[in-house]
């Protein structure tokens, strides 16, 4: 590969080279007759060798560069193997959450226009029957093959081996031959990735091999992450960034689409039984690990850092969390989006010792400062596009509005939603700026600060209300677990409604609970409008991270509820 190429799985292969035997990938298989784990793995070099028989297979099938193929295989050493083969053959990798649903996965998918489908057979069996993707020619089962056409995983190995031995001439049948990788460029695409959809319909995010790359990059520099490291993700995808480090991925056993279900007794038993040094993963991940080490007074010995992000994580789990690692182990909340990851990143224990009392005041939740190497501004908000920099009014610290960052892992384009492009991006000059759709303002330390979703904004007539500076006021309350924001009524006279989600046991009655909340309202200048309050069993949530309140739902529950 020359110098001017830039493929992320050539990292793997790196990484093959430097440490051939490490495990690479550790995927729990079942159990034993004695209850204990047992466990399979590849190592670096079986990954590489995987990968490239696969890639090998895919050449032979018809995928080039450029192909664009949904992956949608279950969290296995498969996925990983898989992921790589693909990136090497230069195709665009398509992954969508199924957790989004069939309608919105369907939608997705038609969007996308995929030339074929790696995937298990039930969604094999779904793109048959739905007749909607009569280009999709290109398809391979990981599993069994029903009643539809294609190879299985363990035939598209086969395939590799002949299509390898081909390549290689007379005389190196038993020779493994390496697969050429892609001579893939900065800014040819990679993979497309959609976002949660927890503002709006799921868009797919164009993501180019060279934002990938300094993706790995950053993220092993803030964190100062070191090769033989341990790591279990709570989202599939970043064993490709541990792949690239030369750190193990330990998959863990869990439904990645029901994060707040996970049953924290196996995530504990994963890091003890492989010393993992670190985890990533939702708030609802940690919220459910944090009790679980509180109630039996666990601690875990070997991690040296956990990152959590997808919102803002509660102070309450940043305490359970803390209490389980050892001295000088750290919690980082990493603040970003599938658009742009990372972006600013902060510990719990700048967070418990110093911003905490003030976002219970109101203020906000701190996000810390900005990765170097990433620009970060704040603007006007706006609902409009933005066409160029020049039209753009910045705003002086402490003034709350847009957040927009500029940098290389931000994202270049929407796939085919050239209106969304248009209202995200910001050109200037030769470059561009991307609105994160959040809202927020730097301190005197030059500290970020997250106020809320530009689309949660409530319009009243006394000025616009965010909801990380009303939201948190109450979450305070013990026998409050959250509580969303929302407006009823039109735009710009809205009146404020909060609507609770209480702790389970919690032992007030509603009347009594609403008259202490109102109480807390009164404490403050900006919530002291605050008078209506409605209580519902359990606050709707995005599927991806099970932590992002879907308040556009609830406000039209809490106007129902108002009339």
């Amino acid at each position: 590969m020359s110098s001017a190429t830039v493929n992320i799985a050539a990292w793997l292969t790196r990484s093959a080279g430097e440490a051939p035997h490490q495990r690479a990938v550790v995927f729990p298989a079942g159990r034993d007759r004695a209850g204990r784990v047992a466990y399979t793995h590849f190592t670096f070099a079986q990954l590489d060798a995987e990968s490239d028989r696969l890639a090998w297979g895919l050449t032979a099938l018809g995928v080039r560069q450029g192909t664009r193929i949904v992956l949608m295989v279950r969290p296995s050493l498969e996925f990983i193997a898989l992921t790589f083969a693909l990136f090497k053959t230069g195709a665009v990798v398509v992954l969508i959450d199924p957790g989004l649903g069939r309608k919105r996965v369907l939608g997705c998918l038609r969007e996308v226009e995929p030339q074929g489908f790696v995937a298990v057979p039930l969604v094999q069996a779904i793109r048959v029957a739905s007749r909607k993707f009569p280009q999709a020619t290109l398809n391979v089962t990981v599993g069994r093959r029903w009643f539809w056409g294609g190879p299985t995983y363990q035939t598209l190995l086969k395939m590799g081996d002949v299509e390898a031995e081909r390549a290689g001439g007379a005389g190196e049948a038993t020779i493994r031959r390496a697969f050429p990788i892609a001579p893939t460029q900065a800014t040819d695409p990679a993979a497309i990735l959609f976002t949660s959809g927890s503002t709006g319909p799921p868009k797919g995010v164009l993501y180019e091999h060279g934002m990938f790359a300094a993706q790995v990059e950053w993220l092993r520099e803030l964190y100062q992450i070191q090769p033989g490291e341990i790591d279990l993700p709570g989202f599939p995808l970043f064993a490709l960034f541990n792949s690239a480090m030369r750190v193990t991925t330990v998959i863990p056993d869990m439904d990645p689409t029901r994060p707040a279900r996970v049953d924290p007794r196996k995530i504990v038993e994963a890091i003890e039984n492989h010393g993992v040094t670190q985890a990533f993963g939702s708030p609802a991940i940690w919220l459910r690990v944090g009790r679980y080490c509180h109630e039996l007074g666990l601690t875990l010995p070997s991690m040296k850092r956990v990152l959590s992000a997808g919102a803002p994580v509660p102070e309450s789990v940043l305490k359970l969390v803390k209490n389980a690692l050892p001295n000088g182990a750290e919690m980082f909340t990493p603040y970003g989006a599938t658009e742009s990851l990372p972006v600013a990143s902060i510990g719990a224990d700048e967070v418990l010792l110093e911003t905490a009392a003030k976002t219970r005041t109101g203020a906000g939740t701190c996000i810390g400062k900005p990765v170097p190497r990433i620009e970060v501004k704040i603007i006007a908000i706006s609902t409009a596009p933005i066409p160029d920099w020049k039209a753009v009014q910045e705003l002086p610290m402490g003034e709350v509005g847009e957040i927009v960052v500029r940098g290389a892992v931000v994202t270049r384009e929407y796939f085919q939603r050239p209106e969304a492009t248009a209202l995200a991006k910001i050109a200037d000059g030769g470059t561009f700026w991307h609105r994160m759709g959040d809202v927020g303002y730097f301190d005197a330390e030059g500290r970020l600060w997250f106020c809320g979703r530009k689309a949660h904004i409530v319009n009243t007539a006394i000025g616009p209300q965010y909801t990380d500076c009303v939201e948190p006021i109450f979450n305070a309350h013990p026998q409050v677990f959250r509580t969303a924001l929302v407006g009823v009524g039109p735009a710009g006279q809205q009146t404020l409604v909060i609507v609770v989600e209480r702790s389970p046991g919690g032992t007030a009655s509603n009347e009594s609970l609403i008259q202490e909340l109102r109480e807390m309202a009164r404490l403050h200048p900006h919530t002291q409008a605050i008078d209506k309050f409605l209580f519902h069993p359990s606050l709707p949530v995005d599927i991806r991270h099970n932590v992002k309140i879907s308040r556009e739902e609830l406000a039209v529950w809490a106007a129902k509820q108002s009339r």
